[in-house]
Parts: structure tokens; C-alpha cells; sequence
């Protein structure tokens, strides 16, 4: 007889596929049937619109009054100029919102995004081209950059400009393809389960990762409004969340460390069963442990910090979070 369910089977593996340093496969499995497309569709959705960067929104060029004018002695008119501005790809310094940034150039040279580098921004694109200045030719400008999502036209900034600035659209997103795919894959015997793939290439003004990272924070923010009112409650069997490499250390258990009969049963008998247990704790707790001596501490000390750790040492609160989770799960 065919065993029948009262809840869908969950996720329990995640994987990063790094591609290059703009670009990874994020995998997820095994999904029932039909259900890795619908988590994958609405995430490509908010990859590509929610996803926050950083673009010029207007310049103001010396000499220029329009989109469709000039300066003396640079080869590119200004709807040139601004055509290969957009192409630059720009990331504000410091945690600043909107800015605006002045340069000044003289010719003979050839303007490209390393140019355009400072204290206040940092360019992604660095070989792109800007501008080709001839001999006894000089080039100022300002432009006004600003941090955002999505696709915003010039004339929703017209507005606010200060006069001799030009308008410009900017295009936000730092994501430039988000494409996923489906796969079966095998859990015990049944070939009907799904793994999703999701593929994700950014312009260098955030990592892959990051731009998962915040494409979930702004689902979860969406699906909020609902949980306000109906209070929904995770099943106990859904306890996956993405596993950095350090809580899969801290998860491992004690007689990784490697060490003495003594101090291992010393820790055994507390019922402390992984090494996150004892870096959780401070050096009085671990020293209170029942028949705990000297020596023993001093060995379960120095086997942790082998490990990569410190006794009470500082834990992010993601890696504390998923670690109390784990324990609680023993």
C-alpha cells in the first residue's frame, strides 16, 4: 500500500554552485512535484525588481546644456557620453544613499570606469569606456548617483534636479539574468521528486548570493502581512535554512576534537554533544562542568581553538540561532 502523507515533503539540501566571482547556481532539493517551480518563479520575479543597487540619475556637464549637445574636443557628442555612462556600473562607499561626485579631465586621454574610482565610489566595470579627449580639450562634470531598485525614468527626477543638471533613467538592478531551471532527482526510490537550479549573474555591485539573500528578506516581508493575523507556525519537520560552512563545523560532533577519554567523557556525561555546545559557552560555564579538572579544560580549549574557535568567543547571530536550533533538535 502506497504510504500516504499529511505534509508535504520539505527541502533539506542547499547547495552554492560558485561560477565566477558575478555569477552561481543556487540549488535547492527534493521538492514535491510542482512545488520547485513555485517557489523558483516568484524568486526570479524578485531577483530581477527588488534587488538594490546603485546608478547615475543625472550629470551635469560644463559646456552643456542638453542631451543632444556637444563639448569642444571630446570625440563623443553627449548622448554618446551618457549612452556609455550607463554602461558604467557604480557602488556608493560608506553606507550614503545619493551623492553627488565632480571629475575633471584633460585631454589627450582616454576617460574609462577605473577613472571614475574615489573615496566615495567604487566601479564594478572597470575597463568600460567613457570618453576620448583630444589635445588642449578638458572635460568637468558632476554627476548626482543614488541607491535604489528597480528601473526609474528621467522625468520621475526632473523634478528635484537642481538647474543644469540632465535628467537620467536609471536602471537599478545589479542582477543581470535570473534564469532557473527544473530537474528530477531520486529520494528513496521515487524519481518524481524536483531540484531547482537557480542561475544568477550580477553586474559585480553585489554577489550572487547576496542578491538571493535579499530576493528571500523581501518574500518573507511580502508573506509577513499575512502571518500578523493568522499566525502561521513552521511544521516541526521544516528545519532546514541555509548552512554556512561554520555551523556545519560547529554541528559536528565532540570526538572530532580529538580528545582525551577523559575529557571527552567528562563532556559526554554534561549530555554536550557538539563542538557548537562548548563554543556557546563561557569559560565559567565550561569550567563548572561536573569533574572537570584543569587539565581537561586546558586540552578542551586548545582542541577548540585548533578547530577554529574560542571558548565564549564571539558567534553571529545567525550561526548562534541556527546552532540552539540543532541542539534543541538532539
Amino acid at each position: 500500500m502506497k504510504k500516504i502523507k499529511t505534509t508535504p515533503l520539505a527541502p533539506q539540501e542547499f547547495e552554492v554552485e560558485q561560477i565566477s566571482e558575478n555569477e552561481a547556481n543556487i540549488m535547492a532539493y527534493p521538492f514535491e512535484t510542482g512545488y520547485a517551480i513555485s517557489l523558483a518563479h516568484p524568486l526570479r520575479r524578485f531577483l530581477l525588481s527588488s534587488s538594490v543597487g546603485y546608478a547615475p540619475i543625472a550629470i551635469k556637464i560644463e559646456g552643456a546644456k542638453h542631451e543632444f549637445d556637444s563639448v569642444r574636443g571630446m570625440l563623443e557628442d553627449i548622448s554618446d557620453f551618457i549612452l556609455n555612462l550607463k554602461e558604467i556600473r557604480f557602488k556608493l562607499l560608506n553606507d550614503v544613499t545619493e551623492a553627488e561626485i565632480s571629475y575633471s579631465f584633460a585631454g589627450p586621454c582616454t576617460i574609462k570606469g577605473s577613472d571614475l574610482t574615489n573615496n566615495e565610489v567604487e566601479v564594478v566595470t572597470p575597463e568600460a569606456h567613457l570618453a576620448t579627449l583630444n589635445e588642449d580639450s578638458s572635460l568637468n562634470f558632476s554627476i548626482r548617483m543614488a541607491k535604489g531598485i528597480g528601473y526609474v525614468a528621467s522625468e520621475d527626477t526632473y523634478d528635484v534636479l537642481e538647474e543644469g543638471y540632465i535628467a537620467l533613467d536609471a536602471y537599478f538592478t545589479p542582477v543581470r539574468s535570473a534564469t532557473y531551471k527544473i530537474e528530477n532527482v531520486l529520494v528513496e526510490d521515487n524519481p518524481n521528486f524536483e531540484r531547482v537550479i537557480l542561475n544568477i549573474r550580477t553586474d559585480g555591485q553585489i554577489t550572487p548570493l547576496d542578491a538571493f539573500r535579499n530576493s528571500l528578506e523581501v518574500m518573507y516581508a511580502q508573506l509577513a502581512v499575512f502571518n500578523s493575523e493568522i499566525s502561521v507556525k513552521s511544521p516541526a519537520t521544516i528545519e532546514r535554512a541555509e548552512e554556512s560552512p561554520d555551523l556545519k563545523k560547529l554541528t559536528m560532533h565532540i570526538d572530532n576534537l580529538g580528545l582525551s577519554a577523559r575529557s571527552f567523557n567528562c563532556l559526554d556525561r554534561s549530555n554536550i554533544k557538539l563542538i557548537g555546545e562548548i563554543a556557546l559557552m563561557s569559560t565559567n560555564d565550561l569550567k563548572n562542568v561536573k569533574n572537570l579538572g584543569k587539565k581537561s579544560y586546558d586540552e578542551i580549549v586548545e582542541k577548540l581553538q585548533e578547530f577554529g574557535y574560542e571558548v565564549g568567543g564571539d558567534l553571529s547571530d545567525d550561526i548562534v540561532s541556527g546552532l540552539k536550533k540543532k541542539i534543541e533538535a538532539l
